[in-house]
């Protein structure tokens, strides 16, 4: 691959910048920074807040789902990310043990009855709002607020 041509005005530079016709978008530049952002300001750990924004788009889930999509482990999933997230009000039970009907069709068809019923956690509107709120960040739409 052949270097690319820059100015010889531009060698003492500290930094030159690339003309926008060449980079799409570059919104995960201010990753580090949104980051430290929420977690100084909102009380949330980084991993917390990587793992509700990807459940940001799941109206409910399940510890086994999520820890096959996510790649860890159930007990550490549950352990480290949800039970706290749920302490601090940001995942709670969309549907709670014991919640399915008593039909007949529901004995016929279905796995999963009372006894066996798998939690079904969700987002509070809390935590939709703070992943909403980093979105706006991470786009510039709204102030990064980070100590120098």
């Amino acid at each position: 691959m052949p270097k690319s041509e820059v100015a010889r005005s531009k060698m003492f530079r500290d930094f030159s910048v690339i003309k926008d016709r060449y980079i799409k978008t570059n919104h995960l530049k201010y990753w580090s920074l949104t980051m430290r952002d929420m977690s100084l300001n909102y009380d949330i750990k980084e991993s917390e807040m990587r793992f509700m924004l990807f459940a940001y788009d799941l109206e409910f889930f399940t510890i086994d789902y999520m820890a096959e999509a996510y790649f860890y482990n159930k007990h550490n999933l549950y352990q480290r990310l949800i039970n706290p997230l749920r302490q601090k009000g940001y995942i709670y039970k969309h549907f709670d043990k014991l919640t399915p009907s008593d039909t007949r069709e529901d004995h016929l068809f279905r796995d999963e009855l009372k006894m066996n019923y798998r939690v079904r956690y969700a987002l509070s509107q809390t935590a939709r709002l703070m992943v909403s709120k980093f979105y706006r960040k991470i786009d510039g739409e709204e102030q990064i607020n980070v100590p120098s």
